[in-house]
């Protein structure tokens, strides 16, 4: 079935149908990957040693957050 098959029969449901089907569509787009969870967490982890070791400079948080 085509995108525009299905999109033509979604158009068909009653306007509550159409809504539960659009929420459920964006829910399905928001859900976390876990790949890409598991990336940055050991992304993570590779920053802190390399700042504990001093290979990695930390920038302040006020300077993170000042204004310009």
């Amino acid at each position: 079935m085509s995108t525009k098959e299905i999109l033509e029969q979604a158009l068909n449901l009653k306007p509550q149908e159409r809504f539960a089907l659009v929420e459920s569509l964006i829910k399905s787009l928001d859900e976390p990957d876990k790949k890409l969870d598991d990336i940055w967490a050991e992304e993570a982890v590779k920053r802190l040693k390399a700042y504990r070791e001093g290979r990695l400079e930390g920038i302040p948080i006020e300077e993170i957050f000042k204004e310009e």
